[in-house]
């Protein structure tokens, strides 16, 4: 790993802008479970959010094996795709209070870029990452704009 803050094609898709831009983009958050095997979600533009390039929020739902997993660790590995690299941030965690009067609960994480690294091959263009197709983007893209809109506090 190498720098200490995410690239900017990183930051431009997690910056909590453009998000009917961003829909179908999806990424994966690595943890490890309490047996010691890696664990692999994926999270979307309306679950994270770039403060700037050295701090994000995340907002999972509760109760989960990646919560359960970042709760008790304190650290997930973020994998990405923009700007036709690969991204990799190792991040460290700390578990934010409860929003009683949020709309969409989750638990959220305040988290600090501990490494980046940036992937590109020479003799390959990466195209795509994981891609997603939204039901009912309408009511998914409200719903984002809120869970951001309550990351931010």
């Amino acid at each position: 790993m190498e720098e200490v803050q995410m690239s900017e094609e990183l930051f431009w898709l997690l910056d909590g802008s453009r998000l009917e831009c961003k829909q179908g983009d999806a990424m994966m958050l690595l943890t490890v479970t309490e047996d010691l095997w890696p664990h692999i979600a994926m999270i979307s533009a309306g679950e994270i959010v770039a403060l700037d390039r050295r701090c994000l929020r995340l907002a999972l739902w509760p109760g989960t094996t990646t919560t359960g997993n970042m709760i008790r660790t304190g650290k997930a590995t973020l994998a990405a795709f923009a700007g036709g690299k690969a991204h990799y941030l190792r991040l460290l965690l700390e578990e934010l209070p409860e929003l009683p009067d949020a709309e969409y609960p989750r638990t959220r994480f305040a988290a600090s870029v501990a490494a980046s690294r940036t992937d590109t091959a020479k003799y390959a263009d990466i195209l795509t990452g994981v891609t997603i197709r939204l039901n009912n983007p309408a009511e998914v893209l409200e719903r984002w704009e809120r869970t951001l809109d309550e990351l931010m506090r």
